[in-house]
């Protein structure tokens, strides 16, 4: 039995009365935070794939604060109801680990608790996420090849790295990788080899016959000549 006289107990009982209907009908008028529809339609985007993806990200995050809201809502209303069965079962008002009566100033403030202030528990942590961020995950979503054995053709991070090679809002403060000064390597894997595997590839060119061997002057080719790796005698004029 728990320490709560008569009249302690019918206040209670009508608080999480009140806290149960107000609940319920916050739940219903808004539609669970929205979560009714789905992102798509309520951001009113033909596709999730934009210009402005700022755009998309502000609403996945909205979209996440609303389940979280929504999924608070609704543990809280589950432990109301626990709580109003309890009064009804004469087990209300009692520590489920120790066993000892809670206080009415702490029923009073938190009336759905199960525990006294010594062994209360912490607050739940939730780990539900959008079900839109799924396309985000691995990095550049399905369009990623780098985690498929054996894959190496052009994917979505390639087309994203020659986006961002023209520039991006981003300063070398921001950068990615640590011990960037300059912002032509500010983009993701700004120094990987893009189209061939060994320097002397990118700057060494032939015709469609294989003859008429020439020299292109890259960055490449500027690397191979200061490493002395190359002799400027043997270019052709």
């Amino acid at each position: 039995m728990s320490g709560l006289n008569e009249n302690q107990l019918n206040l209670l009982y009508q608080q999480l009365l009140q806290e149960k209907n107000n609940l319920q009908e916050q739940l219903n008028e808004n539609d669970h935070f929205g979560l009714s529809q789905s992102q798509k339609d309520t951001s009113g985007e033909l596709s999730s794939y934009d210009n402005h993806p700022a755009d998309l990200a502000t609403e996945t995050y909205e979209r996440g604060k609303d389940i979280a809201l929504n999924e608070n809502a609704e543990y809280h209303l589950e432990d109301v109801i626990r709580a109003l069965k309890n009064i009804d079962n004469e087990q209300y008002g009692i520590c489920i680990t120790c066993g000892k009566n809670i206080p009415f100033n702490r029923l009073q403030a938190v009336p759905t608790t199960q525990y006294c202030i010594e062994h209360s528990q912490g607050k739940h942590t939730s780990h539900e996420r959008p079900i839109e961020e799924t396309i985000l995950n691995p990095p550049f979503g399905r369009t990623s090849l780098d985690e498929h054995e054996g894959q190496n053709q052009f994917d979505g991070e390639d087309a994203w790295q020659i986006v961002e090679s023209w520039g991006t809002s981003d300063s070398p403060a921001m950068a990615e990788e640590q011990e960037i000064h300059d912002y032509n390597h500010m983009y993701i894997e700004s120094h990987e080899k893009d189209g061939y595997v060994e320097p002397i590839e990118s700057f060494l060119a032939t015709n469609l016959y294989g003859n008429h061997t020439s020299v292109i002057r890259n960055v490449e080719y500027q690397k191979y000549m200061a490493n002395g790796e190359g002799d400027h005698e043997l270019e052709m004029n």
